[in-house]
């Protein structure tokens, strides 16, 4: 965090009622007292001295700035969804087999009639390579297992809106029309102007803010043609990437894909991102910080989805149903 000027006051104001984060999820509490971290520093920032509601008074906890949220409707809806996500996950936990379980059960069945074929044609003679190579499968799998992701709870609007999308292009041959009416930049540019406003100018909640939406616009930039289309829509991508390219048209000179798709091909990259971010060296503290950035965008998406969602979808021609088929 931004060390605090010298004349800076504390965001939050001693018996303010605010939400605070304890592990991954806020729970209502009022702040007791508010002191700076080093008194002899006129830079040094706050910290605050808070009782989560309902709670006893041990609990009672010394916190920073980036650990509180304003009470507001966005972040109570916020904190509703991460309680909820939680719940999920653990019930979930609970009826799955850990990832090592399932990896000894899957070497024994390696070392069944199933995999005779494999141990008599590949692993060396005196069998040692069988279980070092078991083990090294257990490893690998562990490891990946075990690597920081996150869940995001997605708005069932979102998810309603993903599917009426997925059937209109499988099922339907439909397409979104392009270029959208509010493309993927458009959308990123007007969430960062609406909430800077709740954003302290320099602290690290405004940062964070400016670099989920640059972030969002890089990633979906290179994400378009790898993993957000269906089958039916690559030769579409194909015919726009030949209008960005041409030189000839100057409405699309340019333009990029984050110009081009909208609401629909945003969303299905924001369901993608725990898979994108598994593949990150982001420790466990910035992915928790990230997912609760990423559920407020969703939530702020989910309740705009009139503004940017496309009405209706284009029938293409009978020559480019034949091409894409």
């Amino acid at each position: 965090m931004p060390p605090a000027s010298a004349d800076s006051k504390p965001m939050y104001a001693k018996d303010e009622k605010a939400l605070c984060f304890h592990g991954e999820l806020l729970y209502e509490a009022k702040v007791l007292e508010v002191k700076k971290i080093d008194p002899k520093d006129k830079t040094s920032p706050y910290e605050y001295r808070v009782h989560y509601k309902g709670w006893k008074n041990t609990w009672d906890d010394w916190v920073t700035q980036d650990r509180l949220r304003k009470l507001t409707d966005d972040n109570k809806e916020l904190a509703a969804n991460l309680r909820r996500e939680v719940q999920q996950q653990q019930q979930q936990t609970k009826s799955r087999p850990t990832a090592t379980s399932k990896s000894r059960k899957q070497g024994s069945e390696l070392g069944s009639g199933r995999g005779s074929e494999e141990r008599h044609s590949s692993v060396p003679a005196g069998g040692r390579g069988t279980k070092r190579g078991r083990d090294n499968d257990i490893e690998k799998e562990e490891h990946f297992a075990n690597r920081p992701s996150i869940r995001l709870p997605i708005p069932d609007q979102l998810k309603s809106l993903l599917v009426d999308d997925w059937e209109n292009v499988t099922k339907s041959l439909l397409l979104v029309p392009l270029p959208s009416q509010a493309p993927c930049n458009y959308i990123i540019d007007t969430y960062y102007n609406e909430q800077k406003h709740n954003r302290r100018p320099g602290s690290a909640d405004a940062d964070l803010l400016l670099e989920l939406c640059c972030g969002l616009k890089l990633y979906f930039e290179k994400a378009v043609g790898k993993i957000l289309l269906y089958r039916f829509e690559r030769l579409q991508l194909a015919d726009v990437r030949k209008l960005w390219e041409s030189g000839r048209y100057p409405e699309w000179e340019g333009r990029g894909p984050g110009d081009c798709y909208g609401a629909e091909h945003l969303t299905r990259m924001i369901v993608n991102m725990p898979e994108i971010i598994a593949q990150t060296n982001m420790d466990q503290q910035s992915i928790t910080r990230l997912k609760e950035e990423l559920t407020k965008f969703c939530t702020w998406l989910s309740r705009n989805s009139a503004k940017f969602f496309c009405a209706k979808y284009e029938k293409p021609s009978a020559e480019y149903i034949e091409s894409a088929r």
